[in-house]
């Protein structure tokens, strides 16, 4: 073999190294990671919102982790752009993977001051309490984890 040929083996055997360990340790993989609040009133409705894009459907307050932040970082901005409120006592109660939409995320039981207002963001147009029964059984499901919650993160696969 001449050394240019050898080179442009070894080369190519390298780069079919680097992509077998990029795959067993998960390098190259993509998922979206999002974060979404349980909060309750004193009838233990579940505070939704209801969106302005998309479905325009209903769903839990909380959105997206954008790079850099934390998980708790997130969940309190995003409450405060949707609900124009700061959220208190947040206590991680669930880890969810949903295949659909190749998301992890992180839910939360949270609650909000009586005395504070909810003011919508753009985002969405209307709120209101539901409940459980209310709520579609995935929803329903991660609600009941967080109020059922006793100190152990609940882990769930959905499709």
């Amino acid at each position: 073999m001449q050394p240019a040929e050898i080179r442009h083996r070894l080369i190519k055997e390298e780069k079919h190294k680097k992509k077998a360990e990029a795959k067993i340790v998960g390098f190259n993989d993509t998922f979206r990671v999002g974060v979404h609040a349980i909060i309750t009133d004193s009838e233990r409705r579940v505070l939704t919102l209801k969106r302005t894009y998309g479905n325009q459907g209903w769903s839990l307050p909380g959105g997206a982790v954008d790079p850099g932040e934390t998980i708790h970082q997130a969940l309190l901005r995003e409450c405060q752009e949707e609900l124009g409120l700061e959220i208190q006592d947040p206590v991680l109660t669930g880890f969810y993977y949903h295949n659909r939409i190749n998301a992890q995320v992180g839910i939360f039981r949270c609650s909000i001051s009586g005395s504070q207002n909810i003011k919508l963001s753009e985002e969405h147009s209307e709120y209101k309490w539901v409940h459980l029964s209310e709520l579609s059984e995935v929803q329903r499901v991660r609600a009941i984890d967080a109020l059922d919650y006793d100190g152990k993160v609940i882990s769930r696969a959905f499709d």
